[in-house]
């Protein structure tokens, strides 16, 4: 190894900042055993297993002469252990010579058509050889006496075109990429052949051979350039590559769609769930849930009967006179703007629709789970249908419409009837009476019969009694009239917080002075002197503004949904700092205040 001087460094950068080592390897001479063992260790050979050092050589060449001494026959069998160090010393001096042939058994078409990438070029940079796929890509090669960098750019390494600069890297690896001027035209708008291998100097012909294969990492690229992998010698590892990484392309564009695929199944699921959501809504709105999750899970569901329910019914009063004067669509809307306020009612209370026929309007409290507060839940349900109604207006007069509600406790017998279109129907007596409770009964006014009123004695309810009437196919009842709350708010039987009434109104929530008494909220959301169209839903039935009102028993309607939180109703307060006491079944009214206003315990239709 020697330094070269460092102003070849001009030929790669034009800097001198490295110094350049050559190192040449010379054939080392085979030794016979006669010459007598290394000086050094250093003179073994670094591959030979195992090494030895000088101590043991010099033990060995003396039992060979020993061996001699003695006339000991060396040509017998011996021992391993005797064996050992001679093959060792065989080792040490070079046990292997290959054996070169006397003449080259390949003349030259056989070599450029098996070898189809390879040039040969002298001292002078003139092409002498080349391989017939070089020749079919750069024509001009076929002519050998041109110089190689006519035909080529030298991309690796950065040197300049002569044989003294490629020798100093003969151990680097090499990278050539045809010109564009020089290839064939039919190469014409394709990008460029690059070529890498390795440069091996011929000293018996004084030139260099470029051993070489197409720079190639996949098939788009050999497609890219017009070539087909038969292009490619069999044995040339280019091939292989090639296929490898083909295989490393399709497994990643595999995974590729496998993440799009799954982003693409993931997308479907949220789809499917949300509309999982909206079919259950649709069923649930039609049925129980508890019956519709029997119903879908394809168990059959068995009629139940309830000792002790409560029923409502309701209609409109001169409802045929309506519909005589009105157009049917006026009807429709008439009847949905009051039909979606009284739907989230029975979100409010938890009470379930039955159905409803015309302008009759049927919900039940206290089935398909039993709960006690049936009767109080159906009772403050009627009260904030009362106030809702005077928000939808007649379409033939432009008044707020009046309804009359009737109710009655008792038993009755559930069931599913049906199989294309399943109802969820009552029967028994009390439906009957709860009927003829509605019928009975007057415009604007709650009509209870004497079990209804038993059932809501003494728990807050302002309630009058009617007297003695005769119903039909039932002979004389006492009947009974529900007036109102004294211990709910319209806000709670309604399912609306203060920050709805805030922002209908127009108030903030700091803004205290300005709401100093309850007339004035109350008086901006209830007051049926402002402006209404026929029909028109001026009430938002939004799931998510509900506030469903507070039971000691709603634990019992939601089992395994968690624990239930008592809704805070936040209202407007005066000095007197007005409070607001949920309602309970064994809660006594503190009295009946006779409408001065001021008492936020009460909800009255009066």
């Amino acid at each position: 190894m020697h330094i070269i001087d460092q102003t070849y460094e001009n030929e790669r950068n034009g800097k001198k900042e490295h110094v350049v080592f050559s190192i040449l390897q010379k054939k080392i001479e085979q030794k016979n055993l006669d010459e007598g063992p290394p000086m050094f260790v250093a003179q073994t050979r670094k591959h030979s297993e195992p090494l030895l050092n000088k101590e043991d050589v010099e033990q060995v060449m003396k039992n060979l002469e020993n061996m001699k001494e003695q006339g000991k026959p060396l040509g017998k069998r011996r021992s391993l252990a005797q064996i050992k160090p001679l093959a060792a010393i065989s080792n040490l001096y070079g046990g292997f010579t290959p054996s070169y042939p006397n003449k080259f058994w390949m003349n030259q078409k056989v070599f450029c058509d098996n070898f189809p990438y390879h040039i040969v070029f002298d001292k002078d940079m003139k092409v002498k050889q080349s391989g017939i796929h070089i020749q079919r890509i750069v024509p001009r090669l076929r002519n050998f006496d041109a110089k190689l960098n006519v035909f080529f750019n030298l991309i690796h390494p950065q040197i300049n075109w002569s044989l003294e600069s490629m020798s100093k890297f003969i151990n680097q690896l090499f990278i050539l990429e045809t010109k564009k001027s020089m290839v064939a035209p039919e190469w014409e708008g394709r990008p460029m052949l690059q070529l890498r291998g390795q440069m091996v100097w011929m000293e018996e012909f004084e030139c260099m051979v470029y051993l070489c294969s197409p720079r190639l990492a996949s098939l788009k690229e050999m497609e890219d350039r017009g070539l087909h992998l038969s292009d490619i010698p069999l044995h040339d590892v280019t091939r292989d590559l090639i296929l490898f990484n083909q295989q490393r392309l399709a497994e990643m564009e595999l995974g590729k769609q496998l993440e799009i695929k799954k982003e693409e199944l993931r997308k479907t699921m949220e789809q499917l769930e949300a509309e999982k959501k909206r079919t259950d809504m649709l069923l649930h709105s039609m049925l129980p849930r508890q019956v519709a999750d029997q119903l879908r899970d394809g168990k059959r569901v068995e009629a139940g009967e309830y000792a002790q329910v409560t029923i409502l019914f309701s209609d409109i009063v001169s409802f045929t006179s309506i519909c005589s004067q009105s157009k049917p669509i006026d009807i429709v809307n008439m009847l949905n703007s009051l039909y979606v306020k009284f739907d989230k009612l029975t979100s409010v209370h938890d009470v379930y629709k039955v159905e409803t026929i015309g302008d009759a309007y049927m919900v039940v409290g206290g089935l398909p789970v039993p709960v006690k507060t049936h009767a109080e839940r159906i009772a403050n349900m009627a009260l904030g249908m009362m106030i809702t109604s005077v928000e939808v207006s007649s379409p033939v007069t432009g008044d707020p419409i009046g309804i009359r509600v009737g109710i009655h406790c008792g038993p009755a017998l559930a069931g599913v009837v049906g199989e294309k279109m399943p109802r969820y129907c009552l029967f028994g007596d009390s439906v009957n009476t709860a009927s003829r409770m509605e019928s009975h009964g007057m415009a604007g006014k709650i009509h209870l019969s004497s079990d209804a009123f038993s059932l809501l004695d003494g728990k807050g309810f302002h309630i009058v009694e009617r007297g003695d009437i005769i119903v039909k196919g039932k002979g004389s009842m006492t009947t009974y009239f529900l007036e109102g709350n004294e211990n709910a708010t319209e806000d709670e039987i309604l399912g609306r917080g203060i920050q709805r009434t805030s922002r209908d109104s127009g108030i903030t929530d700091s803004d205290d002075s300005r709401r100093s008494t309850p007339e004035k909220s109350d008086m901006m959301k209830y007051s049926p002197t402002r402006s209404m169209n026929a029909g028109g839903d001026n009430y938002t039935h939004d799931k998510d503004d509900i506030i469903p009102m507070y039971y000691p028993d709603n634990e019992n309607l939601r089992q395994g949904e968690g624990d239930r939180v008592k809704p805070v109703f936040s209202r407007s307060t005066t000095s007197d700092s007005r409070s607001t006491t949920p309602v309970s079944s064994g809660h006594q009214a503190s009295g009946h205040n006779s409408g001065n206003g001021n008492n936020s315990k009460t909800c009255s239709i009066l």
